[in-house]
């Protein structure tokens, strides 16, 4: 081995003098692209690659890291020099060198080397900084408002300070207990809306970092940061005091040493009329309300002299209880789309009703016509009309109390709403509709994901779903609804893991979410139903097993092994506290808590459906725990813990025995109460006895097609169930008979009836931007497009391409993103057979079962004998393959 890898190396050094083809590009750190303030200081550096010749790969990689770009440009990697590495991995590599230390800043760049030997050219440089790891690097007091002064709901503090000198760099670390805008001299340091992401408060908070070098200056300084309560409200877990806090810093730079140039401390000032006031007081369930904008107390610039005109007081510093704060491991926010007003309709006098055309989740923009002094004009907010067209949203409500100065504009600042429809009451002249936008915000991850095909209900079904979910994934969790009840549900999330992992790059929103999972379970190992967890909320085990799938899903999705090395110790704890409702071998109903409720087994399904039929709901729950005992073998095998990993192989025989002897019905074959869940959850975990499938799967496409009239008929749980059990078990035309229903219960009705996001309820009850039934979207990617992953592989370093093709559909157009590049597989029907054109990104491989009824094929151009066990491989490149029948 010693010797090859001596003749691997002498052969790139011969080579690489001639730099050609690939740049290196996408690079990341932490599975970020140059992010400020990560929370480790071993970070690991990603980038991909995309060699010109099918079949080519890298060999080698060389890693230059500097403390400057200028050292980094003139070759001194001061920090680390991974000299010539003989390597083909390229997702999260190891930074080696010196120790880092916290706020350094660090600038990379990469070159690799071919099969022939041959570098790249250098990639661009990308950096990043290391947060503030340890709290002897945090300095500064918790400070905000003095509440005996006031009500602080969007306070102002203020800090003035004076710099010898105009320092290399500065960050200012942000570790706001509430929203946060920072300004500094005047500027604003960050766009982000809504910043930080969420957290458990009582176990956890967030600081983001911002690089302020070019607004720092020599002399006076003016820091003012802008705080909003958001879900820091007074008696959630954690919240001690009434109004938002701040800790926060700036770090200024020099000659390599780092120096606090200002940090919070009760010499702040601290103004407590910021002008957006919330309208609610509780912050919960069917009451997060709106913003009350004073437009008289906003401020009108950050300049010292508007900043001087107005009241201050000396800032109070706060006893915060002791808890983990980390540096925010996910995207910030951002406004991805904008959607112009489409239609304004006038209901009485001063009473207009705007249409933006689309559900979304965010902020409106309005421009206002003049306005007189103190006028009021209510916005109030709503995702859909009743049947008479009005509103049955309450809690959506904004004001504004105007200046009466000439042009006003209303925007939102800590709270948000989700909407499609605004009705703006108090304006007495009719808004024109380019004076109004709506602005879709979300975590700033990246699209992972493209589909389209031969059949237009199939692609308004996905983009339904992409666009949902894309409403759904603020603040670095995914949400049930932002309106209604604003939770991280572990159920919603466990049933759109999968599509969500699939259409989007989400390893750190990922690393996030999980995070307050993990903060969030009980010393005896009992979990919540939602996390973050500010209250109870209902759900039932499969809301709990999101601990086990969703890291399981990240490893498969992004090759994070550290992320299954985190959360093991949380499932198996979570696992005991199912051993202790444990009866007889089968998980039996835990009680109510006081961080959790209900014990469900799916939920939402159509009207007819029992969801609450005993037999369904153990069935259902029992079969969860089998899929948790399924993956936690896997996981234990990965970790080298056979002892282990043979435990839980054990345990699966056994539940998945008592769950056969219990709930199966011989006389006609289900299992349960008989309904499609019941029926595929069963054989998808590997329950029904092989000898019993056959029949089994009769049974549910018999009571699919005449109970059902061919319909969908189950609920969230059960949505990402049945499309599972039919991509395993090669049923493409099974689903795309139900997704074709236009009928009540279906994605079609959906769409028939208006909805532009999928809804809470099959027949609109409720929210209609909502998670429930999101699962379904996978199916196109893995179905239709044909592209899974291949478990010994993760990270679609392997997958495999096998197209599910529906009877009726011609043509697919598929694309994935992965860590490794474009995945991209394009199919089409001929007049004897298939025609496909596929991309397999550099460093991946693809396994390629052919058409079972294939005769012959070709690839590239030449045509080839059939392998004897129908599949083939493809290695990176494009590739043009036929098939004749």
């Amino acid at each position: 081995m010693k010797g090859l890898l001596i003749s691997l190396v002498s052969v790139i050094c011969i080579c690489s003098c001639s730099p050609e083809g690939n740049i290196p590009y996408d690079l990341r750190c932490e599975n970020l692209s140059s992010p400020l303030g990560v929370n480790t200081d071993k970070p690991r550096l990603s980038w991909k690659n995309k060699f010109a010749g099918n079949g080519d790969r890298q060999t080698a990689y060389h890693i230059l890291a500097a403390s400057s770009p200028a050292l980094l440009a003139a070759g001194k990697a001061d920090v680390w020099d991974s000299e010539l590495t003989a390597s083909e991995e390229s997702v999260l590599r190891p930074l080696a060198g010196r120790k880092l230390s916290s706020g350094e800043v660090v600038y990379w760049k990469v070159r690799t080397y071919d099969k022939n030997g041959k570098a790249s050219l250098w990639s661009e440089t990308a950096h990043f900084s290391i947060g503030l790891l340890t709290a002897s690097d945090r300095q500064g007091d918790y400070i905000g408002f003095p509440t005996a002064d006031g009500d602080p709901q969007s306070p102002l503090l203020r800090k003035q300070f004076e710099l010898a000198a105009k320092p290399e760099r500065a960050f200012v670390h942000v570790n706001s207990l509430g929203y946060h805008e920072v300004y500094l001299n005047g500027k604003k340091v960050s766009d982000e809306p809504l910043a930080p992401a969420m957290a458990q408060f009582d176990k956890r908070s967030l600081s983001r970092t911002y690089d302020v070098s070019q607004l720092i200056l020599k002399g006076n300084n003016d820091l003012v940061v802008w705080l909003g309560r958001g879900w820091y409200q007074f008696g959630m877990p954690g919240v001690v005091y009434e109004g938002p806090l701040l800790k926060a810093q700036i770090d200024v730079w020099n000659n390599g040493e780092r120096s606090v140039a200002v940090a919070t401390d009760g010499s702040w000032q601290a103004c407590e009329k910021g002008g957006y006031t919330l309208t609610s007081k509780s912050w919960r369930y069917h009451n997060f309300g709106g913003e009350r904008v004073d437009a008289n107390a906003l401020p009108k610039n950050f300049s010292a002299d508007e900043l001087n005109s107005r009241q201050w007081v000396k800032a109070a510093t706060v006893s915060v209880p002791e808890h983990t704060v980390s540096a925010q491991s996910t995207e910030e926010n951002f406004i991805a789309e904008t959607y112009n007003a489409v239609n304004v309709k006038q209901l009485s006098d001063s009473l207009w009703l705007i249409d933006f055309g689309k559900t979304l989740t965010g902020w409106v923009e309005i421009k206002f016509p003049q306005l007189h002094k103190n006028q009021e004009i209510t916005l109030h907010y709503s995702d859909h009309l009743n049947d008479k067209g009005l509103f049955d949203d309450r809690e959506q409500i904004d004001y504004y109390i105007a200046s009466g100065a000439k042009n006003e504009v209303f925007t939102n600042k800590f709270n948000y709403h989700s909407f499609r429809y605004l009705q703006i009451a108090g304006l007495e002249h009719e808004p024109g509709l380019e004076s109004m936008k709506a602005m879709l915000i979300r975590t700033a991850y990246k699209d992972a994901s493209s589909f389209a095909c031969s059949d237009g209900d199939l692609n308004a079904i996905h983009d339904l779903v992409q666009h949902t979910l894309h409403c759904l994934s603020l603040s670095g969790y995914l949400v049930d609804c932002h309106h209604i009840e604003r939770l991280g549900y572990g159920g919603d999330g466990h049933a759109s893991t999968l599509t969500a992992q699939t259409l989007f790059d989400l390893a750190p929103l990922y690393s996030n979410w999980l995070q307050a999972w993990e903060d969030c379970i009980q010393p005896d190992g009992g979990l919540p139903h939602t996390a973050p967890n500010p209250y109870p909320a209902g759900g039932g085990p499969y809301w709990c097993a999101f601990i086990v799938t969703a890291p399981w899903g990240v490893y498969q999705s992004y090759g994070d092994l550290s992320t299954l090395e985190r959360y093991y110790p949380v499932m198996k704890h979570w696992l005991q506290y199912v051993d202790t409702y444990t009866v007889d071998g089968l998980l039996k109903s835990w009680p109510d808590t006081d961080y959790r409720g209900w014990y469900l087994g799916d939920w939402a399904t159509p009207k007819g459906i029992n969801q609450q039929a005993p037999a369904s709901v153990d069935l259902v729950d029992n079969c969860v725990i089998s899929e948790c005992y399924t993956i936690l073998e896997k996981i234990a095998t990965l970790l080298g813990k056979r002892d282990e990993a043979a435990e839980f192989a054990s345990r699966k025989t056994a539940i998945n025995s008592l769950i056969h002897s219990t709930y199966y019905l011989a006389d006609n074959s289900t299992y349960g109460t008989g309904t499609q869940i019941d029926l595929a959850y069963p054989m998808l975990v590997g329950v029904t006895p092989e000898n019993l499938i056959a029949e089994t799967t009769e049974s549910l496409l018999d009571i699919t097609a005449e109970k059902y009239n061919g319909h969908l008929s189950t609920g969230l749980v059960g949505i990402p169930v049945l499309v599972d059990w039919a991509v395993k078990n090669n049923q493409p035309d099974f689903v795309y008979s139900m997704l074709k229903k236009r009928g009540y219960p279906g994605y079609l009705y959906m769409l028939d009836n208006g909805a532009t996001a999928t809804w809470e309820h099959w027949n609109g009850e409720r929210s209609h931007i909502h998670n429930c039934y999101n699962g379904i979207g996978a199916w196109f990617y893995q179905a239709i497009g044909g592209i899974r992953p291949d478990e010994t592989a993760p990270g679609y370093r392997r997958f495999v391409i096998d197209p599910q093709i529906p009877t009726a559909l011609t043509w697919a157009k598929t694309t994935k993103e992965t860590p490794y590049g474009t995945i991209a597989v394009s199919w089409e029907k001929t007049d004897n057979g298939l025609l496909f054109d596929i991309t397999v990104p550099t460093g991946s491989a693809a396994t390629m079962p052919l058409p079972k009824n294939a005769k012959s094929y070709t690839l590239n151009g030449q045509s080839l004998d059939l392998p004897i066990d129908g599949v083939i491989t493809l290695e990176s490149g494009n590739h043009l393959l036929s098939t004749s029948f």
